[in-house]
């Protein structure tokens, strides 16, 4: 961990000791490598669970070092790689340990709701990255499993669809071809639909805070909602293998 300067010693009030910093002064130390720090984003965090600042028996917050390493982490994340808060908060669960080192940050983005960033592939480059033949990756867009954009009147496909594709090849494998993956694509609909009516105002607000604020519980709901079909689906899937 990155030890403390005198300046972060320092930050806040007079008295503030490396253990016991306000919320105020840990924005203030933040706010040389990070501009959008604020209290009430660092308040947010700490309401997402990805932060636990041992509270006075008045219920101020005090940080610690521990706290302000994790935090800088959090925001790093967040401001290199464009990774959502679900994935960061796996990030730290993990230990920070990277599940592909050839390109983590590109396979993280492809979990994103928010997908502002990241490559753009054409049909050659998917089917040399993903070992999916075209014609799987035809019938997969005829079946609006793979959705690729039109830019300059040619199909690219972004690390979503790539991975989408991955996973489509190891089903087929298996002999699950496009057409059987319809009624996963009809109950991502469905899901997307249920989370547009709880978020879609704030995702449509022209206040740009607001917005990031409606995609970070966008991102928190569809992990929610991800961890709840795949506890249902091993509920069902047990009954296979009777198990009780």
């Amino acid at each position: 961990m990155e030890a403390w300067t005198r300046a972060e010693r320092n930050a806040g009030s007079e008295g503030a000791s490396r253990k016991a910093l306000t919320i105020g002064a840990v924005a203030k130390i933040l706010d040389r490598e990070f501009d959008d720090i604020s209290i009430s984003k660092i308040r947010y965090l700490e309401d997402q669970k990805l932060l636990s600042p041992r509270r006075t028996p008045g219920g101020y917050r005090l940080y610690g070092q521990d706290d302000v390493d994790r935090l800088r982490e959090i925001l790093r994340m967040q401001r290199d790689e464009f990774l959502p808060l679900r994935v960061i908060r796996q990030e730290l669960a993990s230990g920070g340990k990277r599940k592909d080192l050839r390109s983590p940050a590109s396979l993280r983005r492809a979990a994103s709701v928010d997908a502002a960033h990241g490559s753009r592939l054409d049909l050659e480059e998917l089917v040399d990255q993903t070992g999916v033949s075209p014609d799987l990756i035809r019938e997969l867009e005829e079946w609006r499993i793979v959705q690729p954009e039109q830019i300059d009147g040619r199909r690219v496909y972004d690390e979503t669809d790539r991975e989408i594709v991955k996973a489509c090849g190891e089903l087929n494998r298996f002999g699950v071809a496009g057409r059987n993956l319809r009624v996963l694509r009809t109950a991502a609909d469905r899901e997307a639909a249920l989370l547009e009516a709880v978020v879609g105002p704030a995702l449509r607000s022209s206040n740009q805070s607001r917005r990031k604020e409606a995609v970070e519980n966008l991102e928190a709901l569809a992990a929610t909602c991800s961890n709840l079909t795949h506890l249902l689906l091993i509920r069902d899937l047990r009954k296979l293998t009777g198990e009780a």
